[in-house]
């Protein structure tokens, strides 16, 4: 019996560098994503935020999941650098997690560097 198309939450199982970034997407381990992702220990998952949408706690919640692993979180905020709100900010402190907010440029070049370096970095990047 035939199945249809089977839709999954879009997940890459692993650690990979940015190749490159740009025209609403990046490319890693020779695939592209359109959209916004998040690169966790776990692996790569696609982010559904938007330039412009607010930071809020419950959009970190999977980069919180995963605490234990996290030394340093870089956050591409877009173009622009945008400060994390004082609540994000505080749980990502609780949560043992240095955060950085920087344009997503900067924070995919900083997280190529750390990653090459085998730190604990993650980073949550929006899509520009």
């Amino acid at each position: 019996m035939a199945k249809g198309i089977e839709m999954r939450e879009a997940h890459f199982p692993g650690r990979a560098p940015v190749d490159a970034y740009g025209n609403g997407g990046f490319r890693f381990a020779d695939m592209s994503h359109r959209g916004s992702v998040l690169m966790l220990p776990s692996g790569i998952y696609a982010w559904d935020l938007i330039e412009g949408d607010p930071l809020s706690v419950q959009k970190f919640q999977r980069v919180l999941d995963e605490a234990r692993e996290i030394e340093v979180l870089l956050v591409g905020t877009g173009r622009e650098i945008r400060p994390l709100p004082k609540e994000l900010k505080a749980a990502l402190t609780a949560a043992g997690i240095s955060s950085d907010p920087m344009n997503t440029g900067a924070a995919v070049r900083t997280y190529n560097v750390m990653l090459a370096e085998s730190r604990a970095v993650a980073a949550a990047l929006i899509a520009v």
